[in-house]
């Protein structure tokens, strides 16, 4: 364990071309007045900036003398007005800028966080969430550096240069020739090693979406880590991923920094030999001291702007692996989805179900089928029961008739309708789920059972919660519905999740009902109140009902025995059981055990 490093997450061919920001640049063209504004300041900005060299000038060359006293007076006042405007385009673009960045970012993980919510169940299959949440957190936000202050950095910076190459050939073709030549040679240097810096700063964001998604998956089972005694097992872990991510994002910013001390080292160094020809072109009374001071400044000011874009270049590398990442959560296209002209259900809605030969495996599972030639159907207002051992395919039967997969043959029904015809909200909007393990989050009491109909009214809510038997427990916490529940609702019982999980779909008030062991983690008192309810809630409805215990299933309709993957009997309870077959075997261990744990318990009461 102690040699174990996390694997770098992509599974796909990592980009690291600059050509990763492109798919990005249409979230800052949604915005064009925002970037005419800043393009504005910015043009300002360096046209103020240009102006000193050439005030600096005619100081040197006409302003040291009694007479020009008050011709100086007037060059400072003129800078000063000139220092006025510098600051506040400097002001105007920053806040123009820096707001586009954040709007673009906000954007961004809005898209990228609707995008993830619609991905299909074979894509969750294989995808750690902690990787995810780091792509929508901290991918984004190097977005936003990109957009704003890189961006901004880079385009006043790109216009000094531009500026400032042009006013030196305005003031000196000669000098401005020989620093042309320096040009390729600091250039050249950055082009070359950018793919390098893009690589490792790849590398790093990898390495912290495994340390991200590591911590979010041992964060969320924190009683199971301290059930095991696993702390520090689990810490040392961590420690090592961190410290990976730490030795990845260290090798990047190494990279960026020899690129930065490369770069400012030559656009300066070509400074210093311009300052030196020029000081010996002034010795010779080719040109004067004002002259060259204009075009040392103008060399400065073009060297430092070369200097920042090589930052800024390492910046926007960097962010191109960042953005790589982003891009490939974006391209990932979903399987299940709507087709270009949806069937319609009809209205009403009868509730009639069939799977008609329908074969499944699990994409993680290819060759291991979990449904083979299923076929049965499920009329309207019908309870229908599906017993069988574990891994007979029972919750299998649910995935599919919710099409978070689709069957590798067969078909599946809904009203008559081939369910891959028609839109998946509109068919799960004809299904009511109560699962095994409910989910709840981490949002009040009321925003749960409503989490199916957001528009449901208070009144809705409460006679919700009160037909599944939770209003009792709901209105003794702190604030009744309002109150805020932990992450997964860790605070509540399994039977207070299990009524939530009811509620919500009492609240939903589909045509078909599908339950997956819908009071497996109620007690025998809240039970019967839930299976009271249940039973009103079912009539006129088609039931589905998923159940290991068959006790809660002798009243259902029909029965379906399945067994790898194939219904293998069908009937009623009675009818199954008078059979030697595996529904008689299945209930003669259930009921047999029961008994004998009820005697037992009689037994042990009498003895005490």
């Amino acid at each position: 364990m102690a040699n174990e490093t996390p694997a770098l997450a992509p599974a796909q061919r990592p980009r690291t071309s600059l050509k990763a920001l492109k798919p990005l640049l249409p979230y800052a063209a949604r915005h064009k007045l925002w970037i005419a504004g800043g393009l504005s300041a910015l043009v300002v900005a360096a046209g103020a900036t240009l102006t000193f060299p050439i005030a600096v000038r005619r100081m040197i060359d006409f302003g040291f003398s009694a007479d020009s006293a008050g011709l100086i007076d007037r060059y400072f006042l003129a800078m000063l007005a000139v220092v006025g405007v510098l600051a506040f385009a400097s002001g105007c673009r920053y806040f123009l800028v820096m707001t586009l960045g954040e709007r673009v970012v906000a954007d961004l993980r809005t898209d990228l966080f609707a995008h993830l919510a619609r991905l299909d169940a074979a894509f969750y299959d294989t995808a750690k969430t902690g990787e995810l949440v780091s792509r929508l957190t901290a991918d984004t936000t190097q977005m936003k550096a990109t957009f704003g202050s890189s961006a901004s950095i880079a385009l006043r910076n790109l216009f000094l240069l531009v500026g400032a190459i042009g006013m030196m050939f305005l003031t000196n073709l000669w000098l401005s020739m020989t620093v042309l030549i320096a040009i390729p040679v600091i250039v050249l240097p950055l082009v070359a090693s950018g793919r390098l810096v893009r690589g490792r700063s790849r590398h790093a964001q990898d390495t912290l979406a495994e340390a991200t998604a590591f911590a979010a998956e041992n964060l969320g089972a924190t009683r199971t880590l301290q059930a095991f005694v696993a702390e520090n097992a689990t810490i040392q872990r961590f420690s090592r991923a961190v410290d990976y991510s730490y030795q990845a994002a260290r090798a990047a910013m190494g990279a960026r920094a020899i690129l930065t001390s490369v770069a400012i080292f030559l656009a300066f160094a070509s400074v210093v030999g311009v300052l030196w020809l020029g000081a010996r072109e002034v010795l010779a009374g080719h040109i004067t001291g004002g002259i060259l001071s204009q075009f040392v400044l103008y060399a400065v000011l073009g060297a430092s702007s070369l200097g920042q874009l090589s930052e800024v270049w390492s910046e926007l590398s960097a962010a191109a692996g960042a953005a790589g990442r982003i891009s490939e959560l974006l391209e990932i296209k979903s399987s299940i989805v709507a087709p270009a002209n949806p069937t319609p259900f009809p209205e009403p809605s009868r509730g009639e179900v069939q799977f008609d030969g329908v074969g499944f495996a699990y994409p993680t599972r290819a060759d291991a089928p979990v449904v083979s030639g299923l076929s049965f159907q499920v009329k309207a207002g019908e309870t229908v029961a599906i017993v069988g051992p574990s891994g007979a395919g029972k919750s299998t039967v649910f995935q599919l008739l919710m099409r978070f997969y689709d069957p590798l043959s067969g078909r599946i029904l809904v009203d008559g309708v081939d369910i891959r015809t028609a839109d998946p909200a509109q068919l799960r909007a004809h299904l009511a789920l109560v699962p095994q393990d409910p989910v709840v989050f981490g949002t009040s009491v009321a925003d749960n059972i409503r989490f199916g109909r957001p528009e449901a009214s208070d009144a809705e809510v409460k006679a919700a919660a009160e037909r599944a038997a939770a209003d009792d427990f709901i209105a003794a916490l702190p604030e009744g519905y309002a109150t805020k529940l932990g992450e997964r609702g860790v605070t509540l019982s399994g039977g207070q999740r299990q009524r939530l999980a009811i509620a919500r779909a009492i609240l939903m008030n589909a045509p078909i009902l599908l339950l997956d062991e819908a009071t497996s983690a109620l007690d025998a008192e809240n039970e019967t109140l839930v299976q009271g309810a249940l039973d009103n809630l079912m009539k006129g409805r088609t039931t589905i009902v998923i159940a290991h215990r068959l006790a809660t299933v002798l009243n259902a309709n029909r029965i379906l025995v399945m067994d790898d993957g194939k219904v293998i009997e069908e009937g009623t309870h009675a009818g199954l059981a008078a059979q030697d077959g595996l529904y008689a075997r299945l209930a003669r261990l259930q009921f047999e055990a029961g008994v004998a744990g009820l005697g037992e318990a009689a037994a042990a009461k009498a003895a005490e």
